[in-house]
C-alpha cells in the first residue's frame, strides 16, 4: 500500500523544476534576441547580416599609404606600397641589392620612409615647426616639399640600428650614402661612391646647397 502522503509532497517539487526550466529557456531566448539586436547596430568591422563593411574613409587631411606612409617592417621589395614603388628605379634596385647582402649577415634592412607626397612632406614640416619651436630649427630636420629628396623619390630612411650601421660600413659599395650628419638613417644614391667612396655628409639639410644653395 502506497502512503497517500507521498503524492502531495512530490507534485510541488516536479512543478517547481518545470517552472525553473521554463524560466531558464525564456531568459536564453531574450539574451539571444538582445545580442542579435546589438550586433546589428554596432559596427564591428566585419560582416553584419551577411553584408561586408568597408573600413571607414580616412579623415580629411590624414596621411595614408597613398601618401607614402609605410607600415612597420616594410622593405625595398614591398613595391605594392607607393612609398617604395615611388622611389627612383636605381635607388630601389641598389637598396634591394644591399638588403640581400645584409641579410647574409643576419641584418634586416627596413624602409621606414621612402617616397612621400608633397602633402605628407608639408605635414612633417609643420609638425617639426611645432616640435622645435621655429621654422629655422625645423629646417635642420625636415625639408620643404619643394626641395625634399623624399618627394622626388631619391631618398630612404632605413632601420633598424643594425641596418644603419651595416649601410654605413658597406653602403658605398652600392652607391648608397648617408647625406646628413644629424640623420644617420637617411640614405641617397651616389653612383660614383662605388669607385670613390661616399662624400662627407652635410651637417644637416640647411648645409645642403641643393636645398639652401
Amino acid at each position: 500500500m502506497i502512503p497517500t502522503t507521498t503524492a502531495p509532497a512530490r507534485t510541488p517539487r516536479v512543478l517547481g523544476r518545470v517552472l525553473v526550466s521554463l524560466l531558464i529557456a525564456a531568459l536564453a531566448i531574450v539574451g539571444v534576441a538582445v545580442y542579435r539586436s546589438a550586433s546589428a547596430t554596432v559596427p564591428t568591422g566585419g560582416a553584419v547580416d551577411g553584408a561586408s563593411q568597408a573600413d571607414p574613409p580616412a579623415p580629411d587631411g590624414a596621411v595614408t599609404l597613398d601618401d607614402g606612409l609605410l607600415p612597420s617592417g616594410a622593405t625595398a621589395f614591398d613595391v605594392g606600397y607607393p612609398g617604395v614603388a615611388g622611389l627612383s628605379h636605381d635607388l630601389r634596385a641598389a637598396l634591394q641589392r644591399a638588403s640581400r647582402d645584409a641579410a647574409d649577415d643576419d641584418v634586416a634592412v627596413r624602409v621606414n620612409s621612402g617616397w612621400r607626397s608633397a602633402e605628407y612632406q608639408d605635414r612633417l614640416l609643420q609638425e617639426a615647426v611645432s616640435q622645435y619651436g621655429s621654422a629655422e630649427e625645423a629646417a635642420r630636420w625636415v625639408a620643404s616639399s619643394a626641395t625634399s629628396a623624399h618627394v622626388a623619390g631619391d631618398a630612404v630612411d632605413v632601420g633598424s640600428y643594425d641596418a644603419v650601421d651595416w649601410l654605413t660600413a658597406h653602403g658605398a659599395g652600392y652607391g648608397l650614402c648617408q647625406t646628413y650628419g644629424n640623420e644617420s638613417w637617411h640614405f641617397e644614391l651616389r653612383p660614383e661612391a662605388i669607385d670613390r667612396g661616399c662624400p662627407t655628409p652635410y651637417a644637416d639639410p640647411t648645409q645642403d646647397p641643393r636645398i639652401h644653395g
